[in-house]
């Protein structure tokens, strides 16, 4: 139960970005923003693990990283300029769904009707959260709101069936994805929305916390998750990051939350707890998941919001031929650096106790 409230951080965690993005961050500069959320957090990965791709691996980073962050990304900002941001949320949480399907094909797992169940009452509880009476449709930023979860959910199957090199802990891999999403963002961000704006001390502030809390750190914890629990387990805590960006509105930003939203967190929050295996099952379903409830209350505002990639679903123990070194040990936070390096040379997750 501690590794499930561990993990849960990262989503929790990625709730925050649209607050912290309409706040902090300049207006209008959303691919910026992802650029510089994704490059700067990928090279101090790097920096850290001090491992780089090899063999087939450095076109499998650029692989996973352009659908994981890069595509993801553009795509989704399509459909968050497009579409309400409740509007958005509720296509972003289709995602383990559209995972679920594509790992029958690519990884002949059987779709069970468990999570069928859960994914199907958590879009409904996520859309009781965030839609609102005044949103409306528009075809092209549909498409773009479903196209982006596509491209996540193909890139978190995609990581299943990969694994990851011998040898390479899951800090590394998220490195390499984040640097190859970044690397293709950045000239996409300077095509379309020119030379980045003078930046304040906010500005560096809110840009820090997105680079290291929301996204280095918080994928951190979500690949220690992913390593010691079931895929599905990890996927369904997802979906507590619509309800995380709901509450920080309603405290942080004087948003209202009524009768219908609070039956729709506990829909969502049902859906997690339903979609919640036992560690010693094997996982039947590959889920994505992502922050991209984290804009689940733009259509409350002009400002456009911001969402976070998925972190990938690395093969847990049940269903990977790759070996898994585990240390007990207290939370991964309190490692020095020299432990991080040595874990990662070794190829293990990252030690956590329970």
């Amino acid at each position: 139960m501690r590794t499930v409230a561990l993990t849960a951080l990262a989503p929790l965690a990625w709730g925050s970005t649209y607050a912290v993005t309409t706040e902090l961050l300049p207006a209008d500069r959303p691919l910026l923003t992802a650029t510089l959320r994704a490059l700067p957090a990928g090279l101090v990965l790097l920096a850290v693990t001090r491992r780089l791709p090899s063999g087939s691996w450095w076109w499998r980073s650029a692989v996973l990283g352009t659908l994981n962050i890069g595509v993801f990304f553009a795509l989704l900002f399509v459909a968050a300029y497009r579409l309400p941001g409740g509007v958005a949320a509720v296509l972003g949480a289709i995602q383990p769904l559209l995972a679920a399907g594509l790992a029958v094909p690519l990884l002949g797992e059987r779709f069970g009707r468990r999570a069928l169940l859960a994914g199907t009452v958590g879009v409904f509880g996520v859309a009781l959260v965030v839609l609102r009476a005044t949103a409306r449709l528009d075809a092209i930023g549909v498409l773009a709101g479903l196209a982006g979860a596509g491209a996540m959910a193909a890139g978190t199957v995609l990581t299943k069936r990969w694994g990851r090199p011998d040898g390479v802990g899951p800090l590394a891999l998220t490195g390499w994805q984040l640097t190859a999403g970044g690397l293709l963002l950045l000239p996409v961000a300077a095509l379309v929305e020119g030379a980045p704006p003078a930046l304040s001390g906010t500005n560096l502030l809110g840009y820090a916390y997105l680079a290291v809390a929301n996204t280095a750190l918080a994928y951190w914890v979500w690949f220690r998750g992913i390593g010691r629990l079931p895929a599905t387990s990890v996927a369904f805590l997802g979906l507590l990051s619509p309800v995380s960006a709901a509450v920080i509105g309603w405290a942080a930003l004087g948003q209202s939350l009524n009768a219908v939203q609070l039956l729709g967190m506990a829909l969502a929050l049902s859906s997690t707890l339903l979609g919640q295996r036992p560690a010693g099952r094997p996982a039947t379903t590959v889920v994505a998941a992502s922050d991209a409830g984290s804009i689940a209350n733009a259509s409350t505002t002009t400002a456009p919001a911001l969402s976070a990639p998925t972190a990938p679903a690395a093969p847990t123990a049940a269903t990977s031929s790759i070996p898994t070194a585990t240390t007990p040990a207290g939370p991964a936070s309190a490692l020095p650096l020299a432990a991080i390096r040595e874990g990662e040379a070794r190829g293990a997750d990252l030690p956590q106790g329970g």
